[in-house]
């Protein structure tokens, strides 16, 4: 584990942080942490026992269901129990800016007039302690995080703390958290497209009471609606002291928070996130897959990520979510005819596995950012696919989050050009996974590691490989032992 030991004096410097913080304007934050005693005390990130083996579903709730409401989404829950899913990540479920509102296609969205009927960007936060009405009432949320609950499902919310809506409530009331030009006027983040969200000053953050403001924000959802953790937008952008001081207040009310950054940053794990995206993997796969990478960056990642985050990091593994599927394109057309085997690898060989809404029913379309536009729901084409690997990570030790897993063991075969294998061992628990990432099929020969195994996904057999297994364009197979 990632340990921080901090001495009496830094304590006591912490203690009058806090002080100043709640002097400044901002709420009274709950949860501030209280230091009994003297000495050296250890302060430390302990991922919650029931994060170990667990999955992730992200939740579209705008276009999940047709009436995109809370309600729908509950006749949902015992579908995604049964595909595997632990916690439902819900994309920002707070009201939506009208200053400077977004509409139009993904690509070719543009500022729309007033009274358009765009529905806005999620990520254009108006008031963080409410709940935009589109989705239903505060009453509904809350019976949809207990129906949740009921179902063992934890809640987890999409949080955007770098910038607001330009009509945010704070602009009125605590325009000192704002990043202002030099006429005083707000202004949206510098180098980027963000036309509808203003930028907050977390450089004086610490100052001007926002680190306190925002803090309070996150604890009241954990503290009065039950939910379970948050997933936090462009994580890297916000100062990492204020993540670890949210965490620390986060866990005086709810001890086994989850807390996901959209972010790749190794020091995020030192004490304020269980886990972050595994961006560079996503962007190489898509390079392999679309031939612009040759499959041997994929062992060379291996390596790279066992240097640069502590064994202890969740990492989560995906081959899409609302941004890739909205901005760069579907599953199909980013991987065409690799998009299973890719799934199998972004599902076993870092920890978390992520499904996003209409995944499991190949959605085929990019769904609109800004306005209403439904899953195409079908027959769930793939959902038989996502709950396999699903259970694969539950009832595999191996595959467990972290270091309740394995690492993976990359694996040699005679056509390493085209294919990847590799396996992960925890105790009793082996998984092997080969994928052949070519159009062309494949004679591979390889030795599997010792171990009693059965195949679980891509219907090869066990035996054979080390004579020759012929392996079809993308195809994958992988092997387990018995749980």
């Amino acid at each position: 584990m990632n340990r921080l030991t901090f001495h009496t004096c830094a304590l006591a410097t912490l203690a009058l942080l806090s002080a100043v913080l709640t002097s400044c304007g901002g709420p009274n934050p709950s949860g501030d942490a209280e230091v009994l005693g003297s000495g050296e005390q250890a302060d430390v990130l302990v991922h919650a026992e029931w994060t170990k083996s667990a999955t992730i579903y992200e939740v579209n709730v705008r276009q999940h269901t047709p009436e995109g409401t809370f309600n729908a989404l509950i006749q949902d829950l015992p579908r995604l129990k049964e595909l595997g899913a632990d916690i439902l990540w819900l994309m920002p479920v707070h009201p939506i800016g009208e200053v400077n509102r977004k509409g139009g296609e993904n690509a070719n969205n543009y500022i729309v007039e007033p009274g358009s009927s765009s529905l806005g960007s999620p990520y254009s936060v108006q008031d963080y302690y409410a709940i935009n009405p589109d989705y239903g009432t505060l009453e509904d949320f809350q019976r949809f995080v207990d129906e949740a609950h009921a179902f063992g499902l934890r809640v987890i919310l999409d949080w955007v703390a770098n910038h607001s809506a330009f009509d945010c409530v704070w602009t009125e009331s605590h325009k000192e958290y704002y990043l202002l030009d030099s006429l005083g006027n707000l202004q949206p983040p510098l180098g980027t497209d963000w036309w509808d969200v203003a930028q907050f000053d977390w450089e004086h953050g610490v100052d001007n009471g926002l680190y306190a403001g925002m803090a309070d924000a996150l604890v009241h959802w954990v503290e009065n609606y039950g939910v379970d953790g948050y997933r936090c937008d462009v994580a890297m952008k916000v100062p990492t002291p204020f993540w670890e001081m949210a965490r620390r207040q986060l866990e005086a009310v709810k001890p086994d928070v989850f807390m996901l950054a959209e972010a790749e940053e190794p020091e995020h794990h030192n004490r304020a996130f269980d886990m972050s995206y595994g961006w560079h993997f996503h962007h190489l796969t898509n390079q392999v897959a679309q031939g612009k990478e040759p499959v041997q960056v994929l062992r060379d990642y291996v390596h790279e990520e066992a240097e640069r985050f502590a064994t202890d990091a969740y990492r989560m593994g995906f081959i899409t979510n609302h941004d890739e599927n909205s901005w760069n394109g579907t599953v199909e057309e980013r991987y065409g005819d690799a998009g299973d085997a890719m799934a199998v690898l972004a599902g076993t060989l870092l920890d978390m596995p992520l499904v996003y809404s209409g995944q499991e029913s190949f959605n085929q379309d990019r769904l609109r950012f800004f306005e209403k536009d439904t899953v195409k729901w079908g027959d769930y084409d793939k959902a038989d696919f996502y709950r396999t690997l699903n259970e694969l990570n539950h009832t595999r030790e191996a595959l467990w989050n972290g270091d309740f897993g394995g690492a993976p063991q990359l694996l040699t075969t005679t056509a390493d050009e085209s294919v990847f294998a590799f396996y992960k061992q925890k105790g009793e628990s082996t998984v092997v996974v080969v994928l052949n990432f070519s159009a062309d099929a494949q004679t591979v020969k390889l030795a599997l590691p010792e171990a009693e195994l059965t195949p679980v996904m891509g219907g090869f057999d066990v035996s054979g490989w080390e004579a020759g297994q012929e392996m079809a364009p993308y195809s994958y197979a992988v092997f387990a032992t018995v749980s």
